[in-house]
């Protein structure tokens, strides 16, 4: 049977990315990609002055993590991203999974398992 891989999209605020890094390095993830960006959900963002006028900012920034895993479980992923994000307020974020068809790693050709793995060359 082929590896399954899966990628897991966690949209959060930027305050607790390095605790959110620390602990999925603890279960084993290596390998992730932090992009800072806009958006609303339930918050519809918050009213701002400029110059007297009121104006409504309703993209807030956020950060997403975009993680694709095959040797740790999703399940054990989604677990560790809840239990550092959760406060029980609105905006601790969204978590986003996906089948992965597969993985190619441009600068060896590697796919597949193989290409998520970095082995060091001594």
């Amino acid at each position: 049977m082929a590896d399954k891989f899966s990628r897991v999209d966690i949209i959060t605020s930027s305050g607790k990315l390095d605790e959110l890094k620390k602990a999925l390095g603890d279960i084993g993830i290596s390998g992730m990609t932090v992009t800072n960006v806009l958006g609303c959900g339930m918050q519809k963002g918050h009213k701002e002055y400029y110059r007297g006028l009121t104006m409504d900012i309703n993209l807030l920034p956020k950060i997403k993590i975009e993680i694709v895993v095959c040797e740790v479980p999703v399940d054990k992923v989604v677990e560790t991203a809840k239990k550092v994000l959760h406060t029980g307020e609105m905006g601790d974020g969204k978590i986003f999974v996906y089948n992965v068809e597969n993985v190619i790693r441009i600068s060896t050709g590697d796919e597949g398992k193989k290409a998520l793995q970095y082995e060091d060359k001594d």
